[in-house]
């Protein structure tokens, strides 16, 4: 595999053939993404010794993607993330979604999500691959057809971009995320709990116990959700604070302040690997969740990974943000494009 730009990936139980793409830069980081729903499956960053690490969570083939209910690396859409009692109205009409969350509520877009299906590969060169998925008119409910491009382009300043593009024919809503679970030390070390983490963000969103906001934005200060200065992921994830127990540890929106400009909102340090993870975006909100349901997933190389051994860093739209008028809205009418850049960025020391 190494050194060849495109590899096959294994067949779906449609026998639908799959591939991986190399993206790699001259530091010696190493990006492996596939067109089974355009998820990243590996990503070598050299630590301080030189040594190279696979910094993220995932499986050996596609099959096992296809399988697989924890979304490692994915390419979340329509809409990433939950909305409450899984409907959305635009412009007065109301849409039933798939309630696959707590019998209640709609998470990731349903059962049928993107990142289960097969995307078109477009363009590729080894230092980026652009993929297209077809999502017609009622697609997991949503209205309107639209061609979702993602476009991951890796360059020499270690920067892994994520481009998101699509222009729909009606009024609909477009939340797209990446559901990549990081852990900077291997994707086969053990908890990530001692990772430090800085957001910055002085508020964050709270939610009900099925996780869907209450449309209150909360400052940080003086609680447990306070990572404006770095702190370990473990440090207080067990503490007697309500949005803790509700989420099982941290699974929550922060209120970033890029004012929707892309910039850098967050970093992630290991201090036992030497390397840190920076994420940018021009999104309005993050996602960080803290593996709190991972149990016994079996993974790639043989890995078993367990509860916290890795922390997902999701930007979005907030969750339920079309039952909130307070909140940044996810709709993009018709004709308009939706285009959006989300990154990340390692440094070794």
């Amino acid at each position: 595999m190494e050194g060849q730009k495109v590899t096959g990936f294994g067949a779906t139980k449609e026998g639908k053939e799959t591939h991986l793409y190399l993206l790699e830069n001259k530091n010696g980081v190493k990006a492996y993404v596939t067109d089974y729903g355009a998820a990243i499956v590996r990503l070598l960053i050299p630590d301080r010794e030189g040594k190279t690490r696979d910094v993220v969570l995932g499986y050996d083939d596609a099959a096992a993607y296809e399988r697989g209910t924890a979304s490692f690396g994915a390419t979340v859409g329509r809409n990433a993330n939950r909305i409450g009692g899984a409907q959305i109205t635009i412009d007065g009409k109301t849409y039933d979604l798939e309630k696959n969350d707590n019998g209640k509520n709609n998470l990731h877009s349903g059962s049928n999500r993107y990142n289960h299906r097969l995307w078109e590969t477009e363009e590729q060169d080894g230092r980026h691959v652009r993929f297209m998925l077809h999502s017609p008119d009622g697609d997991q409910g949503y209205p309107g057809n639209l061609d979702m491009y993602v476009t991951y382009t890796l360059d020499d300043e270690n920067m892994l971009d994520i481009h998101y593009e699509a222009v729909p024919d009606q009024d609909t809503i477009i939340n797209m995320t990446n559901h990549s679970y990081f852990n900077l030390n291997g994707h086969d070390s053990g908890t990530a709990l001692r990772h430090k983490v800085i957001l910055y963000a002085d508020c964050f969103t709270p939610a009900d116990a099925e996780s869907i906001p209450t449309g209150e934005i909360a400052g940080v200060e003086d609680t447990p959700m306070d990572f404006r200065t770095a702190k370990a992921l473990g440090d207080e994830i067990g503490a007697d604070y309500e949005p803790l127990r509700f989420g099982g540890g941290y699974d929550h929106n922060w209120v970033l302040k890029n004012n929707g400009r892309f910039d850098k909102v967050a970093e992630v340090i290991s201090e036992e690997s030497g390397i840190t993870m920076e994420v940018y975006t021009d999104l309005p909100g993050i996602q960080m969740y803290s593996a709190n349901f991972l149990d016994n997933e079996p993974g790639k190389n043989g890995a078993v990974y367990g509860k916290r051994s890795a922390v997902c860093m999701e930007t979005q739209y907030y969750p339920d943000a079309v039952h909130h008028e307070n909140f940044p809205q996810p709709l993009c009418r018709k004709g308009d494009k939706y285009d959006t850049h989300t990154a990340y960025r390692f440094l070794t020391e």
